[in-house]
């Protein structure tokens, strides 16, 4: 059986999507008014997001970005579980405020295994923003500090997220319906 996509209904609407970053970007600039922060992007997904977020942080806050590359799901709308660093930080993170930007939070290993290898580099201190949750897939425990939407259990595209390397250029966030052929 060949299995096709196709991108179906809004889940979130771009306008809703730029005022809840705007949000969360309000709270982070409370959070570290006056302080140094590190912005980690997790390449590929989180780019989108992690853009329009920082320029939402008020200039209070002293911003550098990095980025870190991992992959567990290849060509998959399932992760794998193994999670492999393709592109490593650019900078020492050692005695630093770090913010891991994700596109999404799914089962928690990708993210549990950035944090444990955060925590590894010694930061000063370490949280977490996505922009989605599906928290009902969660196979492991991880705290997100900093969440823009808890979504179901649904494979979803747009503003970032893709499938295949398809349609991270949509604006709003779609669910990706299942075409059997």
């Amino acid at each position: 059986m060949i299995m096709e996509y196709k991108v179906a209904e809004v889940l979130i609407p771009e306008n809703e999507i730029a005022k809840r970053v705007r949000e969360i970007g309000e709270k982070i600039g409370k959070d570290y008014a006056g302080k140094d922060l590190v912005v980690v992007g997790i390449l590929k997904g989180a780019v989108v997001f992690m853009s329009d977020l920082v320029r939402a942080i008020p200039e209070t806050v002293n911003v550098s970005l990095d980025f870190m590359a991992v992959s567990s799901y290849g060509d998959s709308t399932k992760t794998s579980g193994i999670v492999r660093i393709v592109k490593d930080l650019d900078s020492s993170v050692k005695d630093k405020n770090v913010l891991i930007v994700e596109d999404i939070v799914d089962t928690g290993l990708t993210l549990s295994y950035l944090v444990k290898l955060m925590h590894e580099r010694q930061p000063g201190t370490i949280r977490v923003c996505a922009l989605l949750d599906k928290e009902e897939r969660r196979k492991v425990s991880v705290h997100v500090e900093y969440k823009g939407f808890s979504i179901p259990d649904k494979f979803v595209v747009g503003y970032g997220l893709d499938y295949a390397g398809r349609w991270r250029n949509l604006p709003s966030v779609h669910i990706v319906e299942v075409l059997e052929q």
